[in-house]
């Protein structure tokens, strides 16, 4: 038995190694005929910079996205000030890069965001933050943010804000024409009281009819610093000192929101404080209390408050933008999920998180809304320890690598009607789609973390206006492009009626 063991372990030997030497020639062959960045075709520098700031701007980046496909296929590079990206449109390709990212993902190198903290020596929230430290956020949070029966516990406080928007928007119509001004505006309110009311448990007054003062410049200063966002990105340093304005007026936002966040933090802590010294229950699922009590340091429970009060606020209102707006220009759609609310609700004052879940045509409404208005128009990643395979192409380690979500959602080869508002493409069986061709919450380790509560909130929020309220356009046939503010936004004020049913 000891010699036909030996005999097996030399035959083993001998075939590996006869293997290895047949295979050799076939994988210098193939190595050989993989292209690199520098075969990439793609615009020049002054073309790109030309269009960017001249032709397009950066408000049309989503454009340029598509325009790019359309010229060079589904992967060229393009060079963004000092950075070299290279841009995917493709679902199949975005699934290669996403499918390589690694433990510890690396979105992108938000760099004015990082040089923001460390000029002020904040903590980084889980947006910024990166490897060991990164996934240590990232776990900590998704105990309380990912699963479906903590999400669902939100539902209640979610309900009164809603409630409070209902009351708002009546206020807000002008009596005449039932007309709701500069939506997005309104619902920008909406989405931060009820972020906060998740983190704080606490409701902040931004339905009021008088918005206090601190709630207003919060909201202009995020609005300002996504602007800033990407001028201050492409900037060198060294021109911060010749030309100062875009980082000093960057700074100044972002030292207001940490000073709003820190604000609540603290006055929530004392709250609690003072119940602990009573010997009284601290009960309540806000996110600030349970951060608190992972023994976390005071700076680093600022910073992930702070980032995720800037991401709840764009993802909620941007998506319930859209989709009234959508919904008012296909009113057949909008009668339909009326119907189908009502079979579901019936005739409960609200629905639960349970009721949503069984109104498949307004998860199709959303769900399309997204494909067409994503969010962030063009994630990233960056692979930091290894040179990967993409396609025909080898994307060397640490190369910024730009997913055109907004390109792949609007691609007529993957989706019939692209620029077509469709929901009922999602419930029909027969069609089915590559799953990365629309991915607006990401995909993974570093998708949006928030993604269950938004759904669940903009799933709440529609469904009651679409019990109190027939959506109608101003306008009837208007048509509303987007444009690019880091997130995708309206570039001109969505006017809606709010006809009461």
């Amino acid at each position: 038995m000891s010699l036909l063991l030996k005999l097996a372990k030399r035959f083993s030997a001998c075939y590996r190694y006869v293997a290895g030497m047949l295979a050799k020639p076939f994988l210098t062959k193939r190595q050989k005929s993989l292209r690199t960045v520098a075969d990439m075709p793609g615009p020049s520098a002054v073309g790109f910079a030309y269009n960017l700031f001249f032709n397009k701007g950066m408000a049309r980046l989503h454009e340029l996205q598509v325009e790019g496909k359309e010229k060079y296929g589904p992967v060229w590079k393009a060079s963004f000030g000092p950075i070299l990206t290279v841009h995917i449109a493709d679902p199949v390709l975005i699934e290669q890069v996403l499918r390589q990212e690694g433990q510890h993902p690396i979105r992108s190198d938000l760099s004015s965001w990082k040089d923001y903290r460390q000029h002020r020596g904040h903590a980084y929230g889980l947006l910024t933050a990166e490897g060991e430290e990164w996934q240590e956020l990232r776990s900590t949070l998704s105990k309380h943010m990912l699963k479906p029966k903590e999400v669902a516990a939100y539902s209640g406080i979610l309900n009164k804000v809603v409630t409070d928007l209902i009351h708002h928007l009546r206020q807000q119509r002008v009596s005449s024409s039932l007309l709701v001004k500069d939506l997005a505006g309104e619902l920008y309110k909406f989405s931060l009281e009820g972020i906060s009311a998740v983190l704080f448990e606490t409701q902040i007054g931004c339905l009021n009819t008088d918005v206090p003062k601190e709630t207003e410049e919060f909201i202009q200063s995020i609005n300002t610093m996504f602007q800033m966002t990407l001028l201050t990105m492409v900037m060198p340093k060294f021109l911060h000192k010749i030309y100062p304005e875009p980082w000093r007026r960057f700074v100044t936002c972002w030292d207001y929101m940490f000073a709003f966040a820190k604000g609540h933090v603290d006055r929530k802590m004392v709250e609690i404080q003072q119940k602990l010294a009573k010997s009284q229950p601290v009960e309540g699922k806000f996110l600030t209390y349970y951060l608190s009590s992972q023994n976390l340091p005071m700076r680093t429970i600022y910073g992930n408050i702070t980032e995720l009060l800037l991401a709840g606020v764009d993802t909620i209102s941007s998506t319930m933008s859209w989709s009234l707006y959508e919904l008012a220009r296909h009113p057949d759609i909008q009668a339909a999920l009326h119907r189908e609310i009502r079979e579901t609700v019936g005739d409960k004052p609200f629905p639960s998180a349970a009721d949503v879940a069984k109104i498949p045509l307004l998860k199709a409404v959303v769900k399309e809304v997204l494909r067409l208005y994503p969010v962030i128009p063009g994630n990233a990643r960056v692979i930091p320890n290894k040179d990967i395979q993409i396609g025909e192409y080898i994307i060397p380690q640490k190369t910024l690598i730009t997913l055109c979500h907004y390109a792949t959602s609007r691609d007529k080869d993957i989706f019939p009607n692209p620029e077509c508002f469709q929901p009922l493409r999602w419930l029909h069986k027969d069609d089915t789609f590559h799953p990365y061709a629309s991915i607006p919450f990401g995909f993974g380790k570093r998708s949006c973390i928030g993604r269950r509560i938004a759904e669940l909130e903009v799933y709440l929020a529609l469904a009651r206006i679409m019990t109190h309220f027939e959506v109608r356009q101003e306008i009837e046939g208007s048509i509303i492009k987007p444009m690019t503010r880091t997130v995708l936004v309206p570039e001109k004020e969505i006017n809606l009626q709010f006809v009461d049913r």
